[in-house]
């Protein structure tokens, strides 16, 4: 398949130039790539630029390799939303610069702010729409795949008809304990309301088998391009975190297949991006799980998900309150329940009146039983069973 690849960048351009070496090694040559710069300060943009030039990834294609340079996209983008869906128009771009007879391989789009992850990657989403490609490649900037990843995705959606694969992320840190170990193995979703990655933290010898998961990360996934025209782009009221989750749930509600291949392997340097911002991953935890409840969980699993939702959403807030994170998870709360109550409650009306599977058949796919993280709650459970 015809793949668009999409690496955000935000201050951090040495990991974005390691994610792009390790790109110009990948044995699937059907693709292209597009680095989008998310309101870094700096010297990011000039650096990426240097690199956006022949010698780099479009070099394989042999001289006259064509590199664009884009400032302007959404001026040759002509979109149009509707209901979440979204539809372009595929036209030249009027601001570019093209240094070859050939198309480009890579280009470079710079944004004067940060979108935050959802925004940033439906700017490629839409471009991959408007220019005929059949997959959206997305990739974090601070993961670095091996030569086969996107080959081995792209097999993956061929045989299995999925609308999306994912595969075996892997942690890359310093600390020896952590490095080589799972950071996740696809995305699941437990009973509890509570969304987790698969086996994070176990060796790799102990990755799951490949086949169906819930919902598939959006650091290192492929999805078709259809199933953004199906369902919508990603919700940029997210910004970060759980986004990939939310449309992941939201195509598993619309009959769409996500499937898992721990033969395609990417190494990823674990919060690389938010562990720059003080309390930013607690304040997007708590403002995005109950928006992501409130949209997606269908009347037939409401009683068994929700009560069980606020208790351990209640348990986690008591814990970072009491553990010096009381101001970024109260504001979250707080700025979750607008969402919820507004936006919620809207993409909630659309996308329940669009679904096509059985809540049966979400159930099955949700994990009974509390997450893996949450040793805290298993104790309580375990104390009020009286052993």
């Amino acid at each position: 398949m015809r793949t668009l690849v999409v690496v955000l960048n935000w201050n951090g351009v040495d990991d974005t130039l390691s994610c792009l070496d390790a790109l110009d090694r990948q044995t699937h040559d059907d693709f292209d790539a597009l680095v989008i710069d998310n309101g870094s300060v700096g010297d990011d943009v000039a650096r990426l630029r240097e690199r956006v030039e022949p010698a780099g990834l479009a070099s394989r294609l042999g001289d006259g390799a064509a590199i664009r340079r884009d400032a302007g996209l959404a001026e040759h983008l002509e979109i149009r939303r509707e209901g979440g869906d979204t539809a372009g128009s595929s036209r030249p771009p009027r601001n570019s610069e093209t240094l070859g007879e050939r198309a480009a391989r890579v280009t470079l789009h710079e944004e004067p702010e940060n979108l935050g992850f959802a925004g940033g990657v439906n700017v490629g989403i839409r471009r991959a729409m408007a220019e005929g490609y059949d997959a959206v490649a997305l990739l974090n900037n601070d993961a670095v795949p091996d030569p086969d990843w996107l080959a081995k995705l792209d097999e993956a959606l061929e045989r299995t008809g999925a609308m999306v694969a994912t595969g075996l992320m892997l942690r890359a840190s310093e600390d020896p304990n952590l490095d080589g170990t799972i950071d996740t193995a696809g995305d699941a979703i437990s009973t509890w309301g509570m969304p987790f990655p698969r086996s994070r933290g176990d060796a790799p010898y102990a990755m799951p088998a490949g086949g169906p998961v819930f919902s598939a990360s959006g650091g290192a996934s492929l999805f078709r391009t259809d199933l953004f025209r199906d369902i919508g782009l990603f919700d940029e009221k997210f910004f970060a975190y759980f986004e990939d989750v939310d449309i992941g749930f939201r195509a598993r509600l619309a009959g769409h297949a996500i499937v898992y291949d721990p033969e395609a392997v990417v190494r990823h340097k674990i919060g690389a991006t938010s562990g720059r911002i003080p309390g930013f991953t607690v304040r997007q935890n708590f403002q995005n799980l109950p928006l992501l409840l409130v949209k997606n969980v269908p009347v037939g699993l409401r009683r068994m998900i929700v009560p069980r939702f606020v208790i351990l959403f209640t348990m986690m807030l008591a814990k970072a309150t009491l553990t010096g994170s009381a101001k970024p998870a109260w504001l979250g709360l707080i700025g979750g329940l607008r969402l919820a109550r507004g936006h919620g409650l809207r993409e909630r009306a659309r996308i329940q009146s669009a679904r096509r599977a059985h809540p049966s058949d979400i159930d099955a796919m949700l994990t009974h039983d509390l997450p893996p993280a949450q040793s805290g709650m298993r104790k309580v459970r375990r104390a009020l069973r009286g052993r």
